[in-house]
């Protein structure tokens, strides 16, 4: 498959889980992937060199405005000016709301809503001079409410809105912008969750699947590949949407 040849994809938070596959799945595609994490994601970019595909990784922290754009800079630079960004980047502090610390609030918002904003920004710099651009953030199955998640929720539910609105901006210039809310994925970010309530990993997907109708949780592939869809070409008139993957669960 050769969808996205020709085409510069920057991914966020591609170290592991749903960003690793996302780049993998877009790199089979045929496009020019930019892995970005906070540590260097060799692993997702060595996986991708041995498949016979293009990637390069770079250190990012989305956090910080100054830093990524000097990133966007880079990768204009070296692979070209982003058709596609998946901002995927995302961390858990989970607590109950009586209890929940203001650094843990500011963390959690500042990577998973502020960080797409930053990206965001410097990605549509470039999207809009070539009048193509295809976003896709990561919501979350949590932005309806989760227990101990008032953070993460919060945030979340900050992507769809944020979603709607940069549809409605950007669309003039051919750049669609949609999310994907994710339910239970067998990610390290879900193993830790497990732990944060006194169950193994295993324990926690029996539990999770249990009440899914397709009986299972889903995996990190099965997420890239909706994200691959929407940032393709067939999903051309597709924009302002928040797609939840979550195997029916309600």
């Amino acid at each position: 498959m050769n969808g996205f040849t020709d085409r510069t994809a920057v991914v966020t938070g591609a170290a592991q889980g749903i960003g690793a596959a996302t780049a993998v799945r877009l790199a089979a595609e045929g496009a020019r992937v930019a892995v970005l994490d906070r540590e260097p994601p060799k692993d997702t970019v060595e996986q991708i060199v041995a498949a016979g595909g293009q990637a390069t990784a770079y250190v990012c922290d989305v956090t910080d405005r100054a830093t990524v754009r000097e990133v966007f800079a880079t990768i204009a630079q070296e692979l070209g000016g982003p058709h596609i960004l998946v901002n995927n980047a995302g961390i858990t502090r989970d607590d109950l709301f009586f209890r929940l610390s203001e650094d843990d609030w500011e963390s959690v918002l500042s990577v998973n809503l502020t960080g797409v904003f930053h990206c965001t920004q410097a990605a549509q710099k470039y999207m809009v001079a070539q009048r193509y651009g295809r976003i896709v953030s990561l919501s979350s199955r949590s932005a309806l409410g989760n227990r101990g998640q008032a953070n993460y929720a919060a945030a979340k539910a900050g992507i769809q809105g944020l979603t709607a609105t940069l549809a409605l901006e950007l669309g003039a210039y051919d750049i669609t912008v949609n999310a994907v809310a994710p339910g239970y994925i067998a990610t390290a970010m879900t193993a830790a969750t497990a732990e944060r309530v006194g169950m193994s990993a295993d324990e926690h997907r029996e539990s999770a699947a249990a009440r899914t109708p397709l009986g299972r949780v889903g995996r990190p592939e099965e997420v890239a590949a909706v994200i691959a869809f929407l940032t393709s070409d067939d999903a051309s008139y597709v924009s302002g949407q928040t797609l939840y993957v979550n195997g029916g669960a309600r």
